[in-house]
């Protein structure tokens, strides 16, 4: 049994979700900006669940209050990515720390060719499990 039938990356919300309108990304930023939320644009073409540090596209964009903003970074970040995965992130700031309180992904590439689950045999009948995505095997920037 496929526990993620469509074969799509999983990362952060609304994943499982058919992807966003610029519209419903543009209601979500607004959301983040009403809660005090500064926002930050990323993308990276090696989306491994343990790369949780893609690209910046920009600066985080502390001082912004208005979703118009975000959303023209996203379209700069698109034209110039637009075979990569780009994900928004809202930070919450208001302790002095800032933690990662939404984050999601708006942008794909046309083909998400996935992961392959490796198995090592290690120390008898040990099983050692690893992770790799196939688009990894070609270099930066050929991914998609």
């Amino acid at each position: 049994m496929m526990s993620n039938p469509t074969g799509r990356i999983t990362q952060g919300q609304f994943s499982f979700l058919p992807d966003l309108t610029d519209d419903e990304i543009r209601a979500q930023i607004d959301y983040g900006l009403a809660k005090g939320y500064a926002w930050s644009v990323e993308y990276t073409d090696d989306p491994h669940p343990r790369n949780t540090y893609w690209e910046m596209y920009g600066m985080p964009m502390f001082d912004l209050r208005d979703a118009a903003g975000v959303m023209l970074e996203l379209k700069g970040c698109r034209e110039a990515f637009p075979r990569h995965y780009i994900r928004l992130m809202a930070f919450d700031s208001t302790r002095g720390i800032e933690s990662i309180v939404m984050s999601f992904i708006v942008n794909r590439p046309p083909n998400e060719p996935g992961f392959m689950l490796q198995r090592q045999e290690i120390n008898g009948r040990t099983m050692r499990y690893t992770i790799s995505g196939y688009a990894a095997s070609k270099p930066e920037g050929q991914r998609y």
